[in-house]
């Protein structure tokens, strides 16, 4: 090698070690210009105005009077602001109880969410650590079944919960849906990226299957159990058209079926509509504040992408 190849040599290292250590900015490239920084921050505040901007007005028009919400041009604030909107819905002796509608929307979703992950964390770690005869083919047909239409399965499920007596139950709208795929191949996918050398020691260390399950990999999957939990909840708390299908009387209604009531034949009572959402997004919101942190980890850790 020459003196002057040699010369460069330390200088083309020092050069690249340099550029590397150059600080960096989240969603920037190195040395990202003011105008891009601000043009970042303005999408920001655009993107978070479109989520919450239909929330505060939703919350908004729940206190405004019948003529408020329809006036023309619309009205940001109410003026007078009032709560009549919300006392209809807090009268349970009338035909639109909300308050029922809303616990049992709550038990429903709770007792949904906690059968769904329980089965499709045992489903999932068969699939993803087990090897038996079938498995491709078994977990094959159990993705195919998320391609199927949900309202394919309407009338298989309506049959089979009018043959178990359970119409007008909450139990109908519990337990058709707690043997879902998706949470089978998100829980699997999870499962997968996890070190295989945790179990190997565990079962040096004299563990059974079981007892790895529930000490070493159950713990390890807290991100992935927890937002599969609250996706399942949401799922069942927002369903309407399943609800609809199998409840009938006013006090087994959950919220989304519910609130459909609140809007008359001719004329829609705006306040009383929004008092009803605004109730009903209250537990989705404190759950996604509550969890947002899992929620982020377990989508990345799973390898799903929006």
């Amino acid at each position: 090698m020459s003196t002057a190849a040699r010369a460069a040599a330390p200088l083309t290292a020092g050069s690249t070690s340099t550029d590397s250590l150059e600080p960096t900015h989240p969603g920037h490239g190195p040395r990202s210009s003011p105008l891009s920084r601000v043009t970042f921050v303005v999408l920001l505040v655009l993107l978070t105005a479109v989520f919450v901007g239909p929330l505060l007005w939703m919350f908004l028009t729940s206190f405004k009077t019948p003529d408020g919400a329809t006036a023309i041009p619309p009205q940001l604030f109410p003026n007078p602001a009032t709560a009549d909107g919300y006392r209809p819905l807090l009268d349970t002796s009338s035909q639109t109880p909300v308050i029922r509608w809303f616990v049992n929307s709550l038990l429903a979703g709770v007792a949904n969410s906690v059968i769904v992950t329980a089965t499709a964390a045992l489903a999932a770690y068969a699939l993803a650590r087990l090897d038996f005869p079938g498995k491709r083919l078994i977990f094959g047909l159990t993705i195919a079944t998320l391609f199927v239409p949900g309202f394919v399965f309407l009338i298989p499920n309506y049959l089979i919960v009018n043959s178990l007596g359970w119409l007008d139950t909450l139990w109908a709208v519990i337990l058709p849906s707690a043997g879902g795929a998706f949470g089978v191949f998100f829980l699997r996918q999870f499962f997968s990226s996890l070190p295989m050398e945790l179990e190997e020691a565990a079962e040096i260390d004299g563990a059974n299957r079981w007892q790895t399950f529930f000490r070493i990999v159950l713990p390890l999957s807290k991100p992935g159990i927890s937002t599969l939990l609250v996706l399942s909840f949401l799922t069942n708390y927002n369903d309407f058209l399943w609800p609809v299908f199998v409840l009938f009387s006013p006090g087994t209604l959950t919220l989304p079926a519910g609130l459909s009531i609140l809007q008359g034949a001719f004329t829609i009572n705006y306040p009383v509509v929004m008092a009803g959402a605004a109730i009903a997004s209250v537990p989705a919101i404190v759950l996604f504040i509550l969890a947002q942190r899992n929620i982020v980890e377990g989508v990345a850790r799973s390898g799903l992408k929006g």
